[in-house]
């Protein structure tokens, strides 16, 4: 009997142990920083509300610093290595009753300790850098706003038709007349597809740089084809210019064998625009010298011209050769390097 006494106050006095480790485990608190954070504004605000923190629809978070117990830090420590935990929180304003137009200070730590997230972590928030950001509310207004379109080098396209060409969105209330402006812009791909068949895309409204809002209205838009948009012209008193490296130049002479070829004509099709702008370039076409062209030992050279087509054009497919590239064909000679007499001494 006293034997089984004993061995009921062993197995008590385990139990008893355990438990109290476990409830000291429970109770004993750690930290756990969290980097790379970011602050997001909600999509699901109030589309007449433009919402930025610090200046932006988003603001980094460098720390996030959490405490809890250390089972529940372990269990978070975890997810994050794993990657299912994405630290990436976001901002209601109407939660702090930040919703009617104006700039408020926000306490992060106080407003994480509040989101969902964090609560279902089981950790509280002890601070976050930075711990205080700006939100600013502005009011928009609908508007009825002119669509234009534009590639995606943000060039101005013009469009056969645009359907609606005008399309209701929400501006900034003291925007009018030009500004009022909604954008669609197209890929290469969906240019080419715009001069076959009508596009379907969704215009938006720049508020900001890097900071858009989209209209609820579809637009169909479609392109000029490229018969009607591009027109034949020929370039005569071609200019030529050679493109050669420091190393190159004042050691070599350059001699085109077909200069008429060369400096002949240059077939283009573009528009008017870009015809001009061709014309008044410095250089109509350009040969490179390659530092390689030194080892020819005064054979033969042959390279296709490069036609210097005015950049912003060129980004518009506003200009295209109308010919095959003519080839050059030309020799480098090398100079014999300028000497300089020394006077005689009397």
């Amino acid at each position: 009997m006293r034997a089984r006494f004993t061995l009921r106050k062993i197995v008590a006095t385990v139990i008893l142990t355990v438990l109290i480790w476990v409830w000291a485990d429970l109770a004993l608190d750690e930290e756990l920083t969290v980097s790379n954070a970011r602050l997001t504004v909600a999509k699901s605000v109030n589309p007449s509300l433009w919402i930025t923190i610090s200046g932006q629809t988003w603001t980094p978070l460098q720390k996030i610093v959490l405490r809890g117990s250390a089972r529940k830090v372990a269990d978070v420590r975890q997810r994050i290595n794993e990657g299912r935990f994405i630290p990436e929180f976001y901002f209601n304003p109407e939660r702090e009753k930040m919703a009617s137009p104006g700039e408020y200070p926000l306490d992060v730590a106080k407003y994480l300790n509040g989101d969902d997230k964090i609560s279902q972590l089981g950790l509280s928030v002890v601070s976050a850098d930075p711990n205080v950001v700006n939100v600013s509310v502005v009011e928009l207004q609908k508007k009825q706003v002119a669509v234009r379109c534009f590639d995606d080098g943000q060039n101005p396209l013009k469009a056969a038709s645009i359907e609606p060409a005008q399309v209701e969105a929400y501006v900034p209330v003291e925007r009018e007349g030009t500004a009022l402006e909604a954008k669609v812009v197209l890929n290469r791909r969906e240019i080419e597809q715009a001069r076959l068949s009508p596009i379907e895309k969704i215009p938006y409204v720049e508020l900001a740089p890097g900071q858009t809002r989209e209209s609820p209205t579809r637009v169909k838009i479609s392109l000029p084809v490229e018969g009607q948009r591009l027109q034949e012209y020929l370039i005569t008193n071609v200019r030529l210019g050679f493109s050669l490296s420091a190393n190159m130049q004042g050691k070599y002479k350059i001699e085109l064998i077909n200069p008429e070829a060369v400096m002949g004509t240059v077939a283009i099709r573009s528009t008017p625009e870009a015809k001009r702008a061709y014309d008044n370039m410095r250089y109509h076409v350009i040969l490179e010298i390659d530092d390689s062209d030194k080892d020819s030992k005064g054979e033969e050279l042959r390279r296709d011209l490069t036609y210097n087509f005015p950049p912003e054009f060129v980004r518009k497919d506003e200009i295209i050769l109308n010919q095959t590239p003519v080839q050059a064909k030309f020799r480098l000679t090398s100079l014999a390097p300028a000497t300089t007499e020394l006077p005689k001494p009397p």
